[in-house]
């Protein structure tokens, strides 16, 4: 599986700078969160990442090779990116919406057995399997959110690029895609997904990458990202890192002492 890297890569949007100079690894088999205060460029590293925006300077690479030098069709099966607020607005039954995910896997042959088998697996894995014959329009938020999440699975990504894929969802839910995200990682590929919640992070990631103002602030495991001086510098909030009975850790946020 190929290492997926930013090399130096910067972008200025509308005058300013939204990325600065940004270097970082990633790697399969592994769940990277990307976590930072709103406006940090976590949105925008993603839509680097997966070819929506070009950087001004430096490069994106997947397995050695510049993401530049990838036709459209082989970088949508090497990375699949679920955007922030992504929704439907056409009147599609789940099942066809979610196949479409097989789109950059298809041959002139139509579907095969293969493309069933993914497309089945995707809508279990997201626990929408019993909407399969409703259309999009009929769903609330959180089951679109969920659908739209399958539809990336389906197309089994050696990457997958998730911003806020938790918007929206119960808190049931949010557990299981988060055990969801673990289990494409488990599976060999790699996972990359901007998140708000410390927790969730915590509760899902392998590494973190912090960052603040188109910066990188640190990234690497969670209890060298994750301390209260970090928290501090990068929110403005205190905080006090514990561990539960069963040996969770948690964070807990209150308002800086002025």
């Amino acid at each position: 599986m190929s290492v997926l890297k930013a090399e130096g890569i910067s972008l200025r949007l509308s005058g300013r700078t939204v990325l600065d100079a940004v270097s970082a690894a990633f790697k399969p088999g592994q769940v990277t969160a990307v976590l930072g205060p709103n406006g940090a460029g976590k949105s925008t590293l993603l839509s680097c990442l997966a070819g929506l925006h070009t950087p001004d300077e430096g490069r994106v690479m997947i397995g050695g090779r510049p993401r530049a030098t990838l036709g459209l069709r082989d970088l949508a099966r090497q990375i699949g990116l679920l955007p922030q607020g992504a929704d439907v607005h056409w009147d599609v039954d789940v099942a066809t919406l979610v196949a479409l995910g097989r789109y950059p896997h298809r041959t002139r042959w139509g579907e095969t057995k293969a493309d069933r088998i993914a497309v089945a697996s995707a809508m279990a894995a997201t626990d929408v399997a019993q909407f399969a014959a409703r259309p999009m329009t009929a769903l609330s938020g959180g089951e679109r959110a969920r659908v739209l999440l399958a539809r990336v699975l389906a197309g089994e990504p050696q990457w997958l690029l998730a911003d806020e894929p938790l918007a929206n969802l119960d808190p049931a839910h949010q557990l299981d895609t988060l055990e969801c995200l673990r289990d494409v990682a488990r599976s060999g590929a790699g996972v990359i997904v901007v998140l708000h919640d410390l927790n969730h992070a915590i509760r899902v990631a392998d590494e973190v990458l912090l960052m603040c103002d188109g910066r990188i602030v640190a990234q690497g495991a969670l209890e060298d990202v994750l301390t209260p001086q970090s928290i501090a510098t990068t929110y403005g909030v205190s905080s006090h890192i514990g561990t539960t009975p069963d040996g969770l850790r948690f964070i807990v946020t209150t308002p800086m002492v002025r």
